[in-house]
């Protein structure tokens, strides 16, 4: 019989991000991205119905009898928390259980680039943060709103399906909604948590037009919001959340994003070189003037280049990220062309980073420091007539 405990024991003691309970099979792991076999018995099917309904809370497990899938989060004492997703396969009942971060670690330790601190330190507006399954996403939301807890004195509302990270209050106040528990629907509770006070408002999910017009008016009219979707690209968000809306509804959506979106944070792990753990390579697009004009005009691929030319705003493509990653000896370059936006180009960078490495002088020890690069030219506030002087400022001053 399948002991539940020694199996999440063995998991965390392999570093594993995923557990997978199949009927018929041993349990796997999914470990640095790959899936391993455990040394446990062939799981009998009275064995997943037993573990699944015996770790469900009562109302999730009264709706998965009439239903076919569940989400909810489990905690095992001393083994920390696992998001659970229950289904039916083949008439059998299968489980899958993702390891949620304890405490959520800081930027340094994600590997985050600097864009990611700018689009915290906004005072307003919408950030998103996206990737697919198992990219990361939902460590770097919980470091964005630890990070907001710990050093801003704001009141945060999440809204979640399920509440995966728990926040408790720090210099911030933290309230924590589940959607089917707490409330009906994201849109309703985004509606609903506008007359609660909020100063930062996380939803984990848009997952339809109404929740993710929603989350935009919460941001234009001031309110900072954080939110995921499971796009791989900043370009690819953008154009999933314009074609969420029938035709004649997405002018304005393209206005309601110039004026509200601040910015977008993509991820892809990737294996690190060597094979132990992951890193994460990130896009990052900072809604300047020229983003935001860009987006009103539904020009959403020029946003491309705009991140490649953004460096001075702390933008990147996943392209730079890769490279950068590379440079460092950080991933292989296998890896870093399977991911690639655009391989040809990006096997061209690596083999010009191949050739100065290659022929850079050994440093000598009794060299003299080198000098401190200088600091990016001062550009100048654009004029009173200009189109960038309508935007609303990146950050307010003061935030």
């Amino acid at each position: 019989m399948l002991d539940l405990d020694q199996l999440l024991q063995h998991a965390v003691e392999q570093r594993a991000s995923d557990i997978h309970v199949k009927v018929g099979s041993r349990p796997f792991l999914r470990v640095d991205g790959a899936l391993r076999q455990t040394p446990f018995e062939v799981v009998e099917p009275e064995e997943t119905e037993r573990l699944a309904l015996g770790i469900m809370p009562p109302r999730r497990a009264e709706r998965f009898r009439h239903g076919l899938e569940a989400d909810f989060v489990y905690s095992a004492p001393g083994r920390g928390r696992f998001r659970v997703s229950a289904f039916r396969q083949r008439g059998w009942v299968g489980l899958v259980m993702r390891r949620v971060i304890a405490s959520p670690p800081g930027f340094d330790a994600l590997g985050l680039p600097p864009g990611v601190q700018r689009l915290t330190d906004s005072a307003s507006g919408l950030v998103l943060v996206t990737g697919l399954a198992g990219s990361g996403r939902t460590s770097t939301l919980a470091s964005i709103l630890d990070q907001i807890n710990q050093h801003r004195a704001r009141h945060i509302v999440t809204i979640e399906d399920p509440i995966e990270v728990l926040h408790p209050d720090k210099h911030s106040i933290v309230t924590q909604r589940e959607v089917g528990t707490d409330t009906e629907s994201f849109h309703e509770a985004i509606l609903h948590a506008l007359r609660q006070d909020p100063d930062v408002l996380f939803v984990s999910r848009l997952q339809d037009a109404p929740t993710t017009r929603a989350a935009l008016e919460a941001a234009d009219v001031g309110h900072l919001v954080f939110a995921s979707l499971p796009t791989v690209s900043a370009t690819d968000t953008v154009t999933q959340i314009i074609e969420m809306f029938p035709p004649h509804e997405r002018p304005q959506v393209r206005g309601l994003l110039a004026r509200a979106l601040r910015g977008i944070v993509c991820q892809r792990l990737l294996s690190r070189a060597g094979g132990r753990g992951r890193v994460p390579a990130v896009e990052v697009l900072v809604v300047n003037s020229v983003a935001a004009e860009a987006l009103a005009e539904g020009k959403v691929d020029r946003l491309e280049r705009i991140m490649h030319e953004g460096e001075y705003y702390d933008m990147q493509t996943f392209d730079q990220s890769l490279s950068a990653l590379y440079r460092r000896g950080v991933i292989e370059r296998e890896a870093a062309l399977h991911h690639a936006t655009s391989a040809p180009a990006l096997r061209v960078e690596l083999e010009r980073i191949e050739r100065e490495q290659a022929t850079a002088p050994v440093p000598s020890p009794y060299a003299a420091p080198a000098v401190a690069p200088m600091a990016p030219p001062h550009v100048p506030p654009p004029g009173p007539g200009s189109a960038a002087a309508a935007l609303p400022p990146l950050v307010s001053p003061g935030a």
